[in-house]
């Protein structure tokens, strides 16, 4: 065997093992010991090499952005738990059922904002569900729509500030969550158009699938309704503009004055305010909110440290080089390789969520867009973007998963008049995985819907700068005897 075929054999491993459905974490650092211990028998890298494995683990554990990642995942908790998607979906189900596809149009706001305060996508599916779907049932809406429109847009929280996909897609290309923050508002206000535009063309095209609510089924009208919608979206704004404008995460914000650690605890801590605003702050909350975050941090940390096993050893038998060459060579230069690596990137996604595709691939793919002169930060949204899918494929996607799960429970419990199919389920997420898609071709093919919200990098001509020397120190410098040494001392040297 030869160092050349070592790589794509590696990789080829990491594909099979992934695929066998051991736990990734274990599977990656299994793989990265075993071929270090290969490399080493062949004579490829010495192996005092791998020593710095413990440097490297402990880098990743004294990483301060990561903390980042348990203060906005215990503040997505908590607020998933605490009745504010009860509270605003009633409310906007009420503001927009009269107009056909207003339950539609509902769910896809209410789903952006929970996205902006939560990021958690199975908290977010499940409680959408659990109170629009039987209202969506009752109404008489293509069951298709609705399960597809309660997916999707519990989805979106992948892709709207502050996602943990950004923080750590920030931490892995090296570039600032702040500009990476900025740069998803475009595409995720994009995405929310086009979601309301689908369901506006099939409102006119289709009017029986998307009906709207009966006058009796809306009990609250004037201030009452609006005074409601406020309660539930002003604490929400005033929640997310702390967050993100602390730490430089909305356009036109230029200085950060918290890091995102500091930005996720003040985030924590506003959940805490607001549970108790909505009185459910209790002890059964807060134990179970503690007890999920505690889980996906674990599995965070446990990924993170086989990814860098396995990455290790892969640049010790220069796989980095391997992926370079080969991903350099494609034709059609940045645009070439932006195709591929995204439609490889789909793909992936029916098998692997996000930390893992951004821990194992991510790292190899970074190099060389960075060699091709693709802004990193677009190219880390653009690869957000596209990672949103994987949570609707059919039929692997989580999201569709806990929809199938949910609506068994409620079949079951009599809230729904009847099961739903899984058919259902499955085509009706295909209209929106392919208004994904089209977001993700939108960002390649425009980039300014990214690059726009950005700060503009300061450009300095150097032709251009002068350089004013106060005239007393031109004066000093033409003094007689500032250059003759006999005369610096008040006369000649004998």
């Amino acid at each position: 065997m030869s160092l050349e075929m070592f790589p794509p054999l590696m990789f080829a491993g990491l594909a099979l093992i992934l695929l066998l459905g051991f736990p990734v974490a274990f599977s990656l650092a299994a793989l990265g010991v075993a071929c270090g211990g290969v490399a080493i028998a062949m004579g490829w890298f010495p192996a005092g090499f791998l020593a710095a494995l413990p440097l490297n683990v402990f880098g990743i554990l004294s990483n301060d952005l990561l903390l980042a990642i348990p203060f906005f995942t215990l503040m997505g908790c908590i607020l998933e738990r605490c009745g504010l998607a009860e509270d605003m979906l009633d409310s906007m189900g009420q503001l927009f059922g009269r107009v056909r596809g207003g339950l539609g149009y509902s769910v896809i706001i209410v789903g952006f904002i929970l996205g902006a305060i939560t990021g958690t996508v199975a908290g977010q599916v499940i409680a959408m569900a659990m109170i629009s779907l039987p209202v969506m049932m009752r109404y008489g809406y293509n069951m298709r729509y609705a399960t597809g429109v309660l997916a999707a847009s519990g989805t979106i929280t992948q892709l709207v500030p502050p996602s943990l996909v950004l923080v750590v897609l920030a931490d892995q290309l090296g570039r600032s969550v702040g500009d990476m923050y900025k740069g998803a508002w475009g595409p995720a206000i994009l995405q929310v158009l086009l979601f309301a535009l689908y369901t506006f063309i099939l409102s006119r095209i289709r009017p029986q699938d998307v009906p709207g609510v009966p006058k009796e089924a809306r009990t609250l009208r004037g201030w009452a309704l609006w005074g409601k919608c406020l309660r539930g979206i002003l604490p929400s704004a005033v929640l997310i503009f702390a967050v993100l404008g602390s730490m430089g995460g909305l356009p036109g914000i230029d200085h950060a004055i918290a890091t995102p650690t500091e930005a996720g605890a003040m985030g924590a801590l506003g959940a805490f305010a607001l549970a108790a605003l909505h009185r459910r702050l209790n002890w059964k909350l807060l134990n179970n909110a503690m007890a999920s975050t505690m889980r996906m941090t674990a599995m965070v940390v446990f990924i993170l440290i086989g990814s860098r096993a396995f990455s290790l050893v892969f640049q010790g038998v220069n796989g980095g080089l391997w992926i370079e060459h080969m991903l350099v060579s494609l034709p059609g230069g940045q645009l070439g390789f932006l195709i591929v690596v995204n439609i490889f990137i789909f793909f992936l996604a029916f098998f692997l969520d996000f930390f893992e595709i951004a821990f194992i691939i991510l790292p190899l793919l970074a190099p060389v867009a960075h060699k091709l002169g693709i802004d990193l930060v677009w190219f880390g949204v653009l690869i957000c973007v596209n990672m949103q899918t994987s949570f609707m494929h059919p039929p692997f996607g989580f999201a569709l998963f806990y929809l199938r799960g949910i609506s068994d429970t409620l079949a079951k419990n009599g809230t729904l008049p009847r099961k739903i199919e899984s058919r259902d389920i499955y085509l009706g997420a295909i209209p929106w995985v392919a208004m994904q898609l089209l977001l993700v071709a939108i960002v390649i093919f425009v980039p300014e819907t990214v690059t726009a919200l950005l700060d503009k990098e300061k450009v300095v001509d150097t032709d251009k700068i002068q350089i004013n020397v106060p005239q007393r120190a031109v004066d000093e410098d033409a003094a007689p005897g500032r250059d003759d040494p006999s005369k610096m001392f008040g006369g000649e040297q004998k």
